[in-house]
């Protein structure tokens, strides 16, 4: 992640840079929260097609805690860029 954001300052030196590294932020921190979710919603269905519904349920409730944890970056970079909108 270090490298993207690096490479991103370099490429958007006009304007606040540190306010597009937040929006920067925000969006690579949601999709590697939906990332995990996608696995952990993945990883549930193979333990409910072994007949495991325990595990199944472990997995789900993990899948929902990322899910809640991506959504949560994806209002941060909404209020952020409502903030700025009048900028």
């Amino acid at each position: 992640m270090e490298n993207v954001i690096g490479s991103v300052k370099k490429k958007h030196s006009n304007g606040s840079s540190s306010e597009k590294l937040k929006s920067i932020k925000h969006h690579e921190r949601a999709a590697y929260h939906f990332e995990k979710a996608a696995k952990y919603h993945l990883e549930a269905a193979e333990h409910h097609g072994a007949g495991n519904h325990k595990k199944a349920s472990e997995s789900t409730v993990k899948a929902l805690g990322h899910h809640c944890l991506a959504s949560e970056s994806q209002r941060e970079d909404m209020k952020h860029h409502a903030s700025k909108k009048g900028d």
